[in-house]
């Protein structure tokens, strides 16, 4: 059980400005809150908060689906304009109003009917408007989910952390009809983060389909990759599948404001509290649509593939991944050894690996950490806490700028699966790019070992 101080300490050292307040009618208990950041999402949202509100009734009332409205200062006006309708709808929800003014809606007015009928429990945070609206310097993504987050643990601050989840979706993503259950079925006491299985849209469009395929298909391999190297950081970092526990989000602190990338870091400190799970019994469907809101991830990379600003069907070359591998292997069967002889065998595997740990000062680390235990699983536990997810991700970056130019991501997925000794992924290179009918069954074969 947790103690309310240290929620207090939370909230008032580490969450966000009190002034985001949740708009809500039922004061109801809930042991789970669906996060939704909402930007200008009106043609969107409406559609996921009509896939929850498919999810059997008991589970819906026992969660609170939190909808983030937010833009910046400096934000597009039909930006604003957009979050502002949005927020006058699901006020008009939550406060049980007509919707009929909303009718000339067409296009989404058959989901609010739907949505207004179910037992869904609605509520949202206006971050969009006039001086409500996110800082221009740290606002975005990260900013938005962490408001939302915390304005759970503020529902929660009075009561026991036990059997809370906190759920994390997107506004453009939808769910199955079971995803409430499933989670709540999942979580048991050893469980505190999952991933919920997913699959992104798919476009009718052919080169939209063609850009998410590679994407999905790059996502899919990076894990794959990983995980034969056997890094603990093997998981996908897609905000739209994240679950945890309320109280492991008290003990990393809580979403970081990052306006890309949130989703890694959060589970980079999840991870290192505790093993982050696939949850397998549901699936999330995130959007394959173009973005240019943040610097990289979904919509980005979509984007660059659609206006050729990178290069198609391209990652990390498999033997990269190789390295990777025997440094974490080198580390687990030489766990007493002094940091000379372990920059030795590194210096064996690769000089670069070598030179990269001196450059991040692994023999100063690794001597402090000697001198504090000599239990060799805490040590460990201690070295992956070091070289962590972004640390692993530097490595591999370093090794692919200096001598390991990204390849083809089809010669590099037959490379890895040799590698790993997984079935052969039949794949039928065409000047090195399968048709769309096979990239889509080579995306199906890693969606069932990934």
């Amino acid at each position: 059980m947790n103690k309310p101080s240290l929620i207090s300490d939370y909230l008032k050292l580490y969450a966000a400005d009190k002034k985001w307040q949740l708009t809500r009618a039922d004061k109801d208990d809930f042991s789970s809150a669906v996060v939704i950041p909402v930007y200008a999402e009106k043609e969107s949202i409406f559609s996921i908060l009509s896939s929850i509100a498919h999810n059997p009734a008991s589970f819906l009332r026992d969660s609170l689906v939190i909808c983030v409205l937010n833009n910046k200062m400096s934000s597009p006006a039909e930006d604003k304009n957009n979050n502002l309708q949005t927020k006058n709808i699901i006020d008009s929800i939550i406060r049980k109003k007509s919707l009929d003014e909303f009718k000339p809606e067409n296009n989404i007015y058959d989901n609010l009917q739907e949505i207004a009928d179910s037992e869904i429990k609605l509520a949202y945070i206006d971050a969009c408007s006039a001086g409500y609206e996110l800082p221009d310097n740290t606002g975005g993504v990260g900013l938005a989910r962490k408001i939302g987050m915390d304005a759970a643990l503020r529902m929660w601050q009075k009561e026991s952390l036990n059997n809370k989840l906190i759920l994390s979706l997107d506004a453009d993503t939808l769910v199955q009809d079971n995803y409430l259950s499933s989670i709540k079925d999942y979580f048991t006491k050893k469980v505190r983060t999952a991933i919920v299985r997913y699959e992104h849209q798919m476009p009718e469009n052919e080169e939209e389909k063609a850009a998410i395929l590679s994407y999905e298909i790059f996502l899919r391999y990076w894990v794959l990759a990983l995980r034969y190297a056997q890094s603990p950081y093997a998981y996908h970092s897609i905000g739209s599948t994240i679950v945890t526990t309320a109280q492991a989000y008290l003990e990393v602190r809580g979403m970081n404001k990052k306006q890309a990338g949130e989703d890694f870091y959060f589970l980079g400190k999840l991870a290192k509290i505790g093993k982050i799970n696939y949850l397998q019994q549901t699936c999330v469907y995130p959007s394959a649509r173009a973005s240019r809101r943040v610097p990289f991830g979904t919509g980005k990379s979509i984007q660059n593939f659609l206006s050729k600003e990178s290069q198609d069907y391209v990652t990390y070359d498999a033997d990269v991944f190789f390295i990777l591998a025997r440094f974490i292997d080198l580390v687990k069967r030489n766990i007493k050894s002094p940091s000379s002889d372990i920059l030795v065998k590194a210096n064996e595997i690769d000089p670069l690996l070598k030179i990269f740990l001196e450059n991040y000062n692994y023999e100063s680390f690794w001597s402090k950490l000697s001198n504090r235990t000599k239990d060799e699983k805490v040590r460990l536990k201690q070295f992956h806490h070091w070289f962590d997810a972004f640390k692993t991700l530097k490595l591999i970056n370093y090794l692919t700028r200096q001598r390991f130019p990204q390849v083809n991501i089809f010669n590099a997925l037959q490379k890895l699966s040799t590698m790993a000794q997984i079935e052969k992924m039949n794949i039928y290179l065409s000047d090195n790019i399968p048709v769309l009918d096979q990239q889509l069954a080579i995306l199906r074969k890693l969606r069932q070992i990934t």
